[in-house]
């Protein structure tokens, strides 16, 4: 039943979570705009602790005057839409000024609850996190806070001509991470940055690894998926599927095709390279850029863009491919290609992030130390060799088994009931303290 409390380690499991996602809406398609990976992170997580009995209300900022004021997601995971700022034409970089009315509305939905509503409150990405700050000294709840991305990470390896993260966003990271009782990081390489670049308390830092949907993404016939695209039986099939942005690099794999294709002419009645997503971030300055790089490299012929895409059609796409790339200059962990590995597809992505984590190199596919794309070109090619290729897919879904959201949600319970017990603990000391300082003293007769 929703909203019931179960023990977990002498600690008990929250009733209600407060999920704050201020830039995108779980709601929203991955693949475009500001929609990605942590969109799908929130729903599976969400959906799964619903399932355990805990009930689950993500709050996000309302983008269209259309949107109900709340709107249910699964059973027991409610989205609730909080009006914060004009509704559309908003970047991601304007939020900043809207974040004191996303906060008045988030605090507002408390007031109308009874005390003691939420029993934590999780944070998603540095605009939450400063939202989150605020409920949690309102509520008397620990926050639990997820970055997804960090700005000194990401502006240590910008993409080039691409815009480094603005100061007040390393800042805003900052205290966040200096106020939330409990970080969760991806994997250990972010919860080092975390220590070691933002002056996290370790003891504070819990690795918990994103997960698949082991349900959705699974192996299946490579030749259906090629004929429900319209590709070639014979073709060799190289796919992106993300935001086209900068940072994700798709013009590695637009440009190691044409490199492809120098060395070997013949490969171009066979070869095509799908890219799926949409413009996104700094991608939307230019969001016919790719195109026209296409087309100065002369491979337009052999690179099809499809709009995002999710569920069975995705899968369609992963398990067509003969491989997928993934060149990020920046990945916290890397969900796509967790997914293609899942559906026995290897993946080739740059060694960076959280990459190594999610692609088992040699095993389940083949991680490239550079952006150079003569080196991804090199690697793309060995990797599409019919034996290479299929030993490569013989292990891929092996590894992504062993992420499931299932864990993913059991240990951010998990992490949920330690920081409620170490919260509870340190109010009670600072109360004891602050008792103590202002009792009078007793006076002797």
């Amino acid at each position: 039943m929703i909203g019931s409390v179960r023990a977990v380690g002498g600690s008990r499991r929250p009733r209600r979570v407060a999920v704050l996602s201020v830039h995108t809406s779980p709601l929203e398609q991955p693949g475009t705009g500001d929609a990605g990976g942590m969109n799908v992170y929130i729903v599976q997580t969400a959906v799964r602790m619903a399932r355990r009995g805990v009930a689950v209300e993500v709050f996000t900022r309302a983008t269209s005057s259309d949107l109900p004021p709340s709107a249910e997601l699964a059973p027991g995971v409610t989205v609730r839409h909080v009006v914060a700022g004009p509704f559309e034409r908003l970047s991601k970089n304007d939020l900043p000024s809207q974040l004191c009315a996303f906060t008045a509305g988030v605090l507002r939905a408390e007031a109308f609850s009874s005390p003691g509503h939420y029993d934590v409150v999780h944070s998603h990405y540095w605009l939450s996190g400063q939202v989150g700050w605020l409920a949690r000294d309102r509520w008397g709840v620990p926050l639990v806070h997820t970055a997804h991305t960090l700005a000194k990470v990401k502006n240590s390896a910008l993409a080039r001509g691409d815009t480094p993260e603005p100061r007040a966003r390393v800042i805003g990271e900052e205290q966040v991470v200096a106020e939330a009782d409990r970080l969760v990081a991806n994997t250990e390489v972010e919860a080092t940055q975390l220590v070691d670049l933002y002056g996290a308390a370790p003891d504070r830092v819990a690795t918990i690894p994103p997960g698949v949907d082991l349900e959705r993404f699974t192996p299946g016939d490579r030749l259906v998926a090629r004929a429900a695209l319209g590709l070639r039986r014979d073709a060799v099939v190289l796919a992106f599927v993300g935001r086209i942005q900068p940072l994700k690099a798709p013009d590695v794999l637009v440009r190691a095709a044409a490199e492809m294709l120098a060395r070997d002419p013949a490969l171009r009645d066979r070869l095509v390279v799908l890219v799926v997503g949409g413009p996104s971030g700094t991608g939307l300055e230019q969001p016919q850029a790719l195109r026209r790089l296409a087309g100065e490299l002369g491979v337009s012929d052999l690179v099809r863009f499809l709009p995002p895409r999710s569920g069975a059609e995705l899968a369609q796409v992963y398990r067509a491919a003969d491989v997928v790339a993934v060149p990020s200059h920046n990945e916290s962990f890397g969900l796509v290609a967790l997914e293609a590995q899942a559906c026995g597809t290897p993946v080739v992505a740059a060694a960076v992030g959280g990459l190594p984590v999610a692609v088992a190199d040699g095993v389940s596919g083949v991680l490239v130390p550079s952006h150079d794309p003569v080196e991804w070109a090199g690697v793309l090619a060995d990797v599409t060799r019919p034996g290479r290729r299929d030993a490569l897919a013989a292990s891929a879904a092996g590894h992504a088994a062993r992420f499931s959201w299932d864990r993913t949600a059991e240990a951010l319970l998990e992490t949920y009931a330690e920081a409620a017990r170490v919260f509870r603990r340190e109010t009670s000391s600072r109360v004891r303290a602050i008792d103590a300082a202002t009792r009078p003293e007793e006076v002797a007769v």
